[in-house]
């Protein structure tokens, strides 16, 4: 088996680096149409949100480009035995991963080790994966594409099965120019070009901080967003509702998957059992929970967060004084988390698949 990470760190692609693009703070509804009157995004920042990390200077994302992305996506050529798209385990409806099992799934019914993670609101990332193994978006595809218990295949053979198609040599050139062909490049781009548009930024909690007419939080949201503010707020930070750090949040760990997260990666003593702070955005429909997906709801969680938490030497530090909540609080904590579902975002029919 090849080493995914090896080659990510050796796969070069010229465009990689942080920029600027031309960005458009506006956040109303009318946003999800996402190319208007240009074949390039206006890709947009939310108001209070931070500059993203995608370089869309060096990587604007067009609408050949997009389509293309989308196309590929969905498509289960992208599989050694052809039966299982990005989309299979990234339901656009749910959040952008899978709800019906815990672990990820792959060709001939493998099973990976770990839950599936959300792709949301991508372009404010640094690193991606559990452990923090990827540093772009641009290759991140690598990782499931060349995993023996998911797609179980190569870019080159990717690259090889796509050029015996025309449709998808005429999308190349649509995205890419006359000039292009289907490459390994081109397809981690359009994938990439398709992902980065992910932005969930339209739930109530949205509405409410930007003060929308007729839109305010009922009584128990606003107790849940006091709870969320002085028990949660500390690794799940506003607005992203992630600081975009790994920390051991104190699972006990499981014998069988015996998975140390990032320590996998750097080696590094300090780093075991720290996982990625996924976003709590649209956290409602994105069961089930945590790397391993060992809770199927969120009373589960705050159950752990109140009365199961493991110490240990990476402990994160927020978490070594117990997280006292009443049943009520949980309840409240629970109404406000609803808050941050998207609908928009989540029935976006530019993010569905492609019935062309």
């Amino acid at each position: 088996m090849k080493n995914w990470r090896l080659n990510i760190l050796v796969f070069t692609i010229a465009a990689l680096g942080w920029g600027f693009y031309s960005f458009k703070s506006n956040m109303s509804s009318s946003n999800l149409s996402l190319f208007k009157n240009s074949d390039t995004l206006d890709f947009y920042i939310p108001e209070g949100w931070e500059t993203p990390q995608y370089n869309f200077e060096a990587s604007p994302v067009t609408k050949a480009g997009f389509t293309l992305g989308r196309k590929l996506f969905y498509d289960p050529k992208l599989s050694k035995d052809s039966t299982t798209s990005c989309s299979s385990c990234h339901l656009s409806f749910t959040n952008f991963t899978h709800v019906d099992h815990a672990l990820s799934h792959g060709i001939d019914g493998r099973i990976g080790k770990r839950n599936t993670l959300s792709i949301i609101n991508p372009a404010w990332q640094k690193t991606f994966m559990w452990d923090g193994g990827v540093n772009h978006l641009e290759v991140q595809p690598l990782a499931p594409l060349e995993s023996k218990v998911e797609m179980d295949h190569s870019l080159a053979s990717v690259v090889a099965r796509l050029k015996q198609s025309k449709k998808y040599a005429q999308l190349y050139k649509n995205a890419f120019g006359e000039e292009a062909e289907v490459t390994g490049q081109y397809t981690l781009k359009a994938l990439a070009q398709f992902m980065v548009t992910f932005t969930s930024a339209n739930a109530k909690y949205d509405k409410v901080m930007r003060k929308e007419p007729g839109v305010s939080f009922n009584e128990n949201e606003e107790k849940g967003l006091k709870v969320f503010r002085a028990k949660c707020a500390s690794c799940h930070q506003e607005p992203l509702f992630t600081n975009g750090t790994f920390q051991n949040n104190g699972l006990p760990i499981d014998t069988f998957l015996n998975d140390l997260g990032r320590y996998a990666i750097t080696k590094n003593n300090a780093d075991s059992l720290k996982f990625r702070v996924p976003t709590l955005r649209n956290i409602e429909v994105s069961y089930p929970y945590m790397h391993d997906g060992r809770f199927t709801s969120l009373q589960m969680v705050l159950f752990h967060y109140s009365n199961g938490i493991e110490h240990s030497e990476s402990l994160a530090e927020s978490l070594k004084t117990p997280m006292e909540m009443s049943e009520a609080d949980k309840r409240n904590l629970i109404y406000f988390m609803k808050t941050l579902t998207d609908m928009e975002f989540l029935r976006n029919k530019d993010f569905a698949f492609p019935r062309d």
